[in-house]
């Protein structure tokens, strides 16, 4: 499984010009799940993220997590995390699980958030989505599990 993951002060996606999902101060998590993941890969990166100490302390240092911050998630589906760009100049993406099974995994990914009390808002599967977001920091970080 791969994520690319930003640091935000608010995130937002739209479906046909309408906000379909939101997000406040957190994170903006783009996911894609990989044709070789294992079983557990949702659960393991949801753990991973929720963790993972990106948010300032009282001293300014990058010392709390999620979790920590009671910030909430943006999760939006990205199949071309997987694309493949070392040969030629268009990407391959052969890499990326098949929809159903990335579709799984995905479900499983967002069901992994909210069980660790991560307040979650989503994209739509499949669809032709617009992404607009506040980076702070910048602090942007790509996971591979």
């Amino acid at each position: 499984m791969r994520a690319l993951i930003q640091r935000v002060t608010e995130a937002a996606v739209r479906v046909d010009g309408d906000v379909i999902g939101a997000t406040g101060p957190g994170l903006l998590i783009l996911i894609c799940a990989m044709e070789d993941d294992a079983p557990d890969a949702p659960d393991r990166m949801a753990a991973k993220i929720a963790k993972l100490r990106i948010f300032k302390d009282d001293a300014g240092k990058m010392n709390r997590s999620l979790l920590e911050t009671g910030g909430s998630a943006l999760i939006v589906s990205q199949f071309t995390l997987a694309g493949d760009t070392s040969r030629g100049n268009r990407p391959g993406f052969s890499t990326a699980a098949r929809p159903d099974a990335g579709r799984a995994a995905y479900v499983r990914f967002i069901e992994a958030m909210q069980a660790l009390g991560i307040p979650t808002a989503t994209g739509v599967f499949g669809a032709d989505m617009a992404v607009s977001l506040t980076n702070d920091g910048p602090v942007t970080l790509w996971i591979d599990l």
